[in-house]
């Protein structure tokens, strides 16, 4: 005997991104905006100055990736709770990508879901993070590990928050504009290899670019079934090294820097990728301080803590690895021993 459900519905999560000053934002409910101290003592009160809601509430929590927790997700949850926030109200996201992705997987979860809306502060936040839907948090097995797609209803990027921002930071963010150019679009490379960053209205092209790269892979597969995982060049090794430093020493984008350039040596030692084109990527890295090397203590262990990865199988680990600059190849066999020869020239004993 079976009972049939039919639930087969299209459903429209589309949504806008700015790239402008942030406009007036009015909204008809409870709203919450949930930060950290560092970004409300540099912008909230210009974010107050912008926005118009029935009830305003102020969330905030620890800075930093090792706060990206069960901790900070309660603490979210339960101000929601007690100022009966019901599904109709509204979250915002207002800080880095740990924030948007902690507020998100919060407004995922609240009531088996409301909405939210992105208004990212750091390079990084902008140009990825807030993009796609992607929300989580930590836990000691690794990063980002439990989570949920939540889409945003909105993303508001004005470039006026990165004039705060740290060199470190706007590294961290350099790293993932570079991922999405190796990735797809050689031209979009070549043109970082020459462009001066530091030149505002440069800046805010690249973001552009960046987005609009982002938003076509996200657009063609939302829950990474395939093609979107080739985002996750880099962060293989990245988020390894983020877990064993106990997300204290390196940003996501230094590690996911750092992922890279591991990635690159497979590749090359896979013959997909040449020593130059490797060394290319290496440069552009360098030309934004970000770090380019890592010690790993034990091979082993390092190489055990792939099978974490959300896109590795029970017997398989799927690496991204460039195949060449602007194209990219998602592998689940390469043989063990391919890439503990690459662990070891990184210092690790097995």
């Amino acid at each position: 005997m079976q009972v049939n459900i039919p639930l087969k519905q299209t459903i429209d999560n589309s949504y806008t991104i700015t790239i402008d000053q942030l406009p007036q934002i009015d909204l008809d409910t409870k709203v919450a905006v949930v930060t950290n101290p560092n970004v409300a003592g540099l912008h909230l009160s210009y974010l107050l100055s912008k926005i118009n809601a029935k009830e305003l509430y102020i969330i905030t929590v620890p800075d930093g990736e090792e706060y990206k927790n069960q901790q900070s997700i309660d603490t979210i949850l339960e101000s929601l709770f007690n100022h009966r926030f019901n599904r109709k109200s509204m979250l915002i996201a207002f800080g880095g990508g740990v924030i948007g992705d902690m507020v998100g997987y919060a407004a995922s979860i609240y009531q088996r879901g409301i909405d939210f809306i992105q208004i990212p502060t750091t390079l990084l936040s902008q140009v990825d993070a807030s993009v796609g839907g992607k929300t989580g948090m930590n836990n000691k097995y690794g990063k980002n590990l439990v989570g949920a797609f939540h889409q945003p209803k909105a993303v508001y990027i004005d470039p006026y928050f990165l004039s705060t921002l740290h060199s470190r930071e706007f590294g961290a963010g350099v790293a993932e504009i570079v991922k999405m150019a190796v990735t797809f679009n050689k031209e979009f490379f070549e043109f970082l290899e020459e462009a001066d960053l530091k030149d505002s209205q440069v800046l805010r092209e690249v973001i552009k670019k960046a987005v609009e790269t982002k938003a076509a892979v996200v657009a063609q597969d939302e829950k990474e079934h395939g093609l979107r995982a080739a985002l996750n060049y880099g962060h293989t090794f990245g988020h390894v090294i983020e877990n064993e430093t106990k997300y204290k020493t390196y940003l996501h984008g230094e590690a996911v820097a750092i992922g890279m350039v591991m990635a690159n040596k497979l590749a090359c030692e896979l013959g997909l990728m040449s020593e130059y084109e490797a060394q290319c990527i290496s440069n552009v890295l360098k030309k934004y301080a970000l770090p380019t090397s890592y010690t790993i203590a034990n091979t082993q262990s390092f190489y055990e803590a792939f099978f974490l990865d959300k896109k590795s199988s029970d017997a398989n680990i799927t690496f991204i690895l460039p195949n060449s600059i602007g194209d990219v190849k998602m592998l689940d066999d390469i043989p063990k021993e391919s890439v503990i020869k690459v662990l070891e020239q990184f210092g690790g004993n097995a």
